[in-house]
């Protein structure tokens, strides 16, 4: 049975609420004239391709990330849209790289799941474009965004709590983030989402900066495949609120993952770094500490089965 959660009026901030304190030097340069502005003279590249998605055999898992943060899950039996996307624009914010699917050719999607709160994850004209009947999860204190969408049921979720669908078992699990989607409303939640279905995992650990959580959730699941994000570190409020490559390499080998996908990079230019850089760094790390093998970078819009 699932538990719905209601909202308290006055709820209390959620454990690993980063501080909202801004960060040494932040002052120092200048993200509207050295980041956003640049930004809208970018010319939008990237190619939205038409995907083939494969007959799944019994255990197999088919992953295409879409950009950003967004990925589709499917199995014989599921088609599962986390954190969908496919906004132009983040307030100011210009969407760099196109979307790898073009909304109209998804398949028809069972379930939704999204991280938090924040723009870049939480996109009302995109779940609105993919409600159809069908539930959504989110962490508690979120459900109020996304009820009047088209969904026939909000599943808020508290951390380390799951539900059922069909033979999909989906828990939140922690992350250090923040959730607010305005200033004031920072009671809002966040977190992961781990997916498991017949002996496979996926853990799409939602935004996070590095905390000792990681290893708290590789003590309690036996993860095989975790999407881990890998940009957005140089923060214009230099804010510790989102991991490098090598603290995402440092996560990933305390969650005692099988697999890495890195995601969150190459889309939308939230902090200073340029876009190619995350990748790189990434690549070059995991070299040095010889997990090469362990990662895999995909193409946006690109089906690839596990």
């Amino acid at each position: 049975m699932v538990r719905r959660f209601i909202q308290r009026k006055s709820p209390d901030r959620p454990e690993n609420h980063v501080d909202m304190q801004l960060g040494d030097g932040w002052h120092k340069r200048n993200f509207l004239s050295e980041v956003v502005i640049p930004s809208l003279f970018t010319r939008r590249h990237g190619t939205s391709l038409k995907p083939v998605f494969p007959q799944l055999q019994v255990g197999q898992l088919c992953i295409t990330w879409i950009g950003h943060a967004s990925f589709l899950i499917q199995t014989p039996e599921h088609s599962v849209l986390i954190d969908p996307n496919w906004a132009k624009w983040l307030k100011v914010i210009k969407r760099i790289k196109h979307p790898g699917i073009e909304l109209r050719d998804l398949p028809a999607i069972d379930l939704v799941l999204v991280t938090h709160a924040h723009f870049d994850h939480l996109d009302r004209k995109t779940l609105r474009a993919i409600a159809s009947d069908q539930p959504i999860a989110v962490p508690e204190h979120v459900g109020n965004l996304v009820h009047d969408l088209g969904f026939n049921r909000v599943h808020e979720l508290g951390k380390w709590q799951s539900f059922q669908h069909g033979s999909l078992k989906i828990t939140l699990t922690p992350a250090r983030h923040w959730g607010a989607r305005v200033l004031h409303d920072s009671h809002r939640g966040f977190g992961g989402f781990l997916i498991e279905y017949e002996g496979r995992t996926i853990l799409h650990c939602g935004d996070s900066a590095y905390f000792e959580g990681f290893r708290e959730i590789g003590e309690r699941a036996d993860i095989e495949i975790a999407l881990l994000p890998i940009g957005a570190y140089d923060a214009p409020t230099k804010r510790d609120v989102h991991m490098n490559p090598e603290q995402a390499l440092a996560a990933f080998m305390e969650l005692r993952a099988r697999t890495m996908i890195p995601m969150h990079f190459g889309t939308f230019r939230l902090s200073y770094e340029p876009l190619h850089e995350p990748p790189k760094r990434l690549l070059e790390k995991a070299l040095e500490l010889n997990v090469l093998d362990k990662v895999r970078l995909l193409n946006e819009g690109e089906p690839q089965v596990f």
